[in-house]
């Protein structure tokens, strides 16, 4: 099973619990797709998934800056936490309240146990095995290529942070077929245009969150990369490690298309 407890007060756990606050946007739109809007009673200001859900429920704080008070007011039995997304001491202030389970992926195998795990959990088995096997032959299709292109992927400007290795980014630039240029590094490794020079990459990827890269990013480092292929690129379809992995293999798909991959 996907992740662990964190439950100091040793608070029960309904066999399915009723009343639901989620931390983690991309499990809060996992939850709808498991048909659990009437469960879920909280969510964050980053679960902007499904819209109907961002604009109508409860939102409790940022994923790292939680106010108690709404939580303990809306009397989870269950509350769903990460364990990059939240902090350590939100995670275990939230326990005081209600059981958290926290789930911590950076592989397609993580991912997949934890939509079981889900499942598991909230009464909704048979919904996420279906799932999970659904997203699982979406991405056995993806052939890898010939010769992998070299990619760095970018996720924040000033300073420049790029994704590295043992996240689910890095699992995800595999699939997409690309060979992570900074893969050697820890988690998220700031970055000089030096360094990025130096590594050479054969193409950046410019996601769109949590750092809003736009055209205007891209134009600025076509002028610094001479050869370098630039690309925006959608940051959930590369990171968020829920139902939405149903849109990431096609998308992936398309992306090695456009950067012309050998696929042979």
């Amino acid at each position: 099973m996907n992740g662990f407890w964190v439950n100091p007060a040793n608070l029960p756990l309904p066999e399915q619990p009723a009343r639901i606050v989620s931390l983690v946007p991309s499990q809060t739109e996992l939850l709808a797709e498991l048909g659990l809007e009437q469960q879920v009673v909280g969510i964050t200001k980053f679960c902007v998934h499904p819209r109907g859900w961002f604009k109508n429920k409860p939102r409790v704080g940022g994923t790292k800056t939680l106010n108690l008070e709404k939580i303990r007011a809306l009397q989870p039995q269950l509350i769903l936490a990460n364990k990059e997304e939240n902090s350590r001491e939100a995670v275990h202030a939230a326990a005081e309240i209600a059981p958290v389970h926290v789930s911590d992926i950076s592989t397609l195998p993580e991912a997949l146990d934890m939509i079981r795990t889900l499942g598991l959990l909230t009464g909704t088995q048979v919904a996420a095995d279906n799932l999970a096997r659904k997203i699982s032959r979406a991405f056995a299709e993806l052939k890898p290529p010939l010769t992998p292109k070299t990619a760095a992927y970018l996720i924040w400007k000033d300073p420049w942070m790029a994704a590295g290795r043992n996240t689910f980014i890095d699992a995800m630039l595999e699939y997409a077929g690309f060979r992570n240029v900074f893969g050697d590094l820890q988690r998220y490794p700031e970055l000089s245009l030096n360094a990025l020079r130096s590594a050479a990459p054969d193409c950046v990827l410019l996601s769109s969150e949590p750092y809003p890269f736009r055209e205007k990013h891209r134009s600025d480092l076509a002028g610094v990369l001479p050869g370098t292929e630039i690309y925006l690129v959608d940051g959930e379809l590369f990171s968020w490690y829920g139902s939405r992995l149903l849109l990431s293999a096609p998308y992936f798909r398309r992306l090695r298309l456009e950067s012309r991959q050998d696929f042979g």
